[in-house]
């Protein structure tokens, strides 16, 4: 009984960590996807539109990480394969909708997201992100 609490919780732990990383990653995808710094526009600038999209980037992944998890394979290593690569898939998936939303909209939408000003397109770009993520949980699931 201690032995399956003891795996349990290391499991738990292992999960965390790829899951932490795969947010990390969420993050320097975001701050690739949009010009300047993202820690300055969000945490300097006070950025609303550069912080709405990552909050959505980060729910997404963590959602695709959930998903994983939660439906994982009984075998431990394949449930952390499965994890690491549908969250890899996941940031794939969003990148591609954040470059196609950028192809059929006017402007640049890296820049617009990075504006100083409150934009709705932040808004739909957000959406476009968290979007993604639930199409790739789907097909976890």
């Amino acid at each position: 009984m201690l032995e399956d609490l003891l795996s349990g919780a290391w499991q738990s732990v292992v999960f965390g960590i790829v899951g932490v990383g795969l947010m990390a990653a969420g993050f320097v995808l975001v701050d690739l996807l949009t010009p300047g710094k993202l820690r300055d526009l969000i945490w300097v600038r006070r950025n609303a539109n550069a912080g709405l999209l990552l909050a959505a980037n980060q729910l997404g992944v963590a959602g695709i990480v959930f998903t994983a998890i939660l439906t994982s394979y009984s075998d431990f290593a394949k449930g952390l394969a499965s994890t690491v690569i549908f969250g890899l898939i996941g940031l794939g998936i969003m990148a591609l909708a954040f470059f196609v939303l950028d192809l059929i909209t006017p402007g640049k939408l890296g820049e617009v997201v990075c504006s100083d000003e409150p934009h709705p397109v932040a808004r739909v770009s957000a959406a476009s992100h968290f979007g993604a993520a639930l199409i790739v949980c789907a097909c976890i699931a």
